[in-house]
């Protein structure tokens, strides 16, 4: 099922529809569309996780994607329909 991905780079905000069949995460998809390549990062994220914990991945994470441009990164809250409401 596709997601939307709200985000903001280079202070405009801007929607993206997501799925995990085609990427890994929300920040791999957002990097794409920018057309930023991101190999070496990915390579160094591998390393971090496989020595530390999760919040240094997070802190490298948040840091890079900060100095590529990109403010906030998330995905649109689903909406929560009652059965017989679906349009």
């Amino acid at each position: 099922m596709a997601r939307t991905i709200i985000y903001e780079y280079q202070g405009e905000e801007k929607t993206l529809t997501f799925s995990y069949q085609k990427h890994h995460s929300i920040h791999e998809a957002v990097a794409e569309a920018e057309g930023i390549d991101i190999a070496q990062y990915l390579k160094m994220e591998q390393q971090i996780e496989a020595v530390s914990d999760t919040k240094a991945v997070r802190n490298y994470r948040d840091n890079h994607f900060a100095k590529l441009g990109f403010g906030k990164i998330t995905l649109k809250p689903k909406e929560n329909i009652g059965i017989g409401k679906k349009k």
